[in-house]
């Protein structure tokens, strides 16, 4: 039996998959158009355009502009390693216009997203009407709003990255190779713009596998074909990395993330001293040089001034040791601190996201109120203080458990014969434990956002009344 267009399973109608837009989408892409627009808009006139530039801003500009105008990676007079070429690269160009231009390209990658959500929603459950619920709750989905007009990788991250999903769907129905060697390559632009799905090729790997057994002709060919249409061009970078620096990694972010996060918040549990004090002592530095390679800069060689004359490669090396040997030495501390901030990923509103970037330099609008006060107490001084603030991160909280528990719905509702279910759960588990393991104090809403259509869509099919019908 085939599914009634009101039901959710794994069999979907062709005449709706092969499209890429319908009529009815028209207006969840205008409201996010509007509203993206609007954000913009408001932000530049509080507070000039410059406020379109992030903290991490400088650290994509100047070695995407080195590499389109001269073709060397490279920031502060060294080849960059904390960054991967693909949003540099795509900032420098937008941006040749100024900076309003390169938001403006960041908006419309985010309204493009808005579409991607309903095609995802579409390939996966073969049903228009949840696609459609998951356009517009996706629309006006507040992370995804706060990150599409500052000029951070979110965006386009976001967009690759659900063009590889969608492929995974799609060939999870109808098994045909040349797309999985599309979502493959979607994949690796992905990474390239944000390292943080550098592990997942060898999971869905694994999980091609698993959903492939008994399918001889698949079975090993399709987690193969997957990793070989990845994984050279990770190889290719670190490559490049090993050549020009002796460091082998794709990204230093990971080992800068692991020693001054990660490590340092360790260190502080233990010691039980206030985290910015310890990560201050560990040599940090917020992006003294353009590169934000906090590494080669005071006040790190003022801890460790016989790492003057090192390379690049030996001192991420000794960070790298370093912070392995804490964590080792403390794995309890670590494992109970990667909870907190798997829980914090989960649950930040992203309420304070927003405000920092509406009022930024507002010290009401630090996270550090509840960290020294302690939740309870920061809270109640919040209400007395500034009502308001306390009323809009209550909203944002609201939206937010309001679609974690459609989503839990939904996902009963989908069917758990529904590998394309099994897919999209296993990517959210993917992102929240990278956050968990590998976040560190740093982990907050903005770690949530490529999750976030997955919740959309899981959402919009625990809103709907139907049910599944049994083939």
């Amino acid at each position: 039996m085939r599914l009634s267009s009101e039901s959710i399973g794994s069999t979907a109608n062709p005449s709706l998959i092969r499209v890429w837009y319908t009529p009815r989408l028209a207006g969840p892409v205008i409201a996010a158009a509007v509203v993206r627009l609007a954000l913009m808009a408001l932000l530049i006139a509080r507070n000039g355009v410059n406020a379109l530039s992030q903290a991490d801003t400088a650290s994509y500009l100047e070695p995407g502009r080195n590499l389109l105008l001269h073709g060397r990676f490279m920031a502060d007079g060294v080849p960059d390693l904390v960054r991967t070429p693909g949003y540099p690269l795509f900032l420098a160009i937008t941006s040749l216009a100024g900076l309003p231009a390169a938001a403006l390209a960041n908006v419309i990658l985010s309204v493009f997203t808005v579409i991607l959500v309903w095609k995802l929603g579409l390939e996966a459950f073969g049903n228009d009407r949840i696609a459609l619920g998951a356009a517009w709750i996706f629309a006006l989905e507040p992370v995804s709003i706060t990150y599409s007009s500052v000029l951070l990788s979110e965006s386009l991250f976001l967009a690759l990255f659900l063009l590889s999903l969608e492929r995974l769907v799609v060939f999870l129905h109808g098994r045909r190779l040349p797309v999985l060697v599309a979502a493959g390559l979607w994949l690796a632009a992905a990474t390239f713009v944000r390292p943080v799905t550098y592990y997942l090729p060898v999971a869905l790997a694994l999980g091609l596998f698993l959903v492939m057994v008994r399918v001889p002709g698949l079975r090993w060919k399709a987690p193969a074909l997957l990793l070989i249409s990845v994984l050279p061009w990770f190889a290719a970078w670190q490559i490049r990395n090993w050549i020009e620096t002796g460091y082998g990694g794709f990204s230093s972010i990971s080992e800068m993330n692991l020693y001054f996060f990660v490590a340092a918040d360790v260190t502080a549990r233990v010691e039980h001293r206030p985290y910015m004090e310890v990560r201050n002592e560990f040599g940090y530095t917020f992006f003294t040089g353009h590169s934000g390679q906090d590494y080669l800069f005071l006040p790190y060689l003022a801890r460790y001034p016989e790492q003057a004359g090192w390379s690049q490669g030996k001192r991420l090396a000794f960070m790298h040791a370093q912070a392995s040997g804490i964590i080792r030495a403390h794995a309890g501390v670590f494992l109970h601190a990667c909870s907190a901030h798997f829980f914090k990923t989960v649950f930040d509103p992203g309420a304070g996201s927003f405000d920092a970037l509406m009022n930024p330099g507002d010290p009401r609008h630090i996270a550090g109120l509840l960290i020294n006060e302690g939740v309870v107490r920061g809270t109640i001084k919040l209400a007395k203080t500034y009502p308001w603030i306390l009323a809009e991160k209550a909203a944002f909280a609201v939206v937010l458990l309001g679609l974690y528990l459609l989503a839990a719905r939904g996902v009963f509702r989908c069917g758990m014969h529904n590998a394309c279910l099994w897919l999209l759960l296993g990517i959210l588990l993917y992102f929240l434990s990278i956050s968990g393991l590998a976040g560190g104090q740093g982990a907050d809403s903005r770690y949530r956002q490529p999750i976030m259509p997955i919740v959309c869509i899981l959402a919009s099919a625990g809103a709907r009344r139907a049910k599944a019908i049994a083939q």
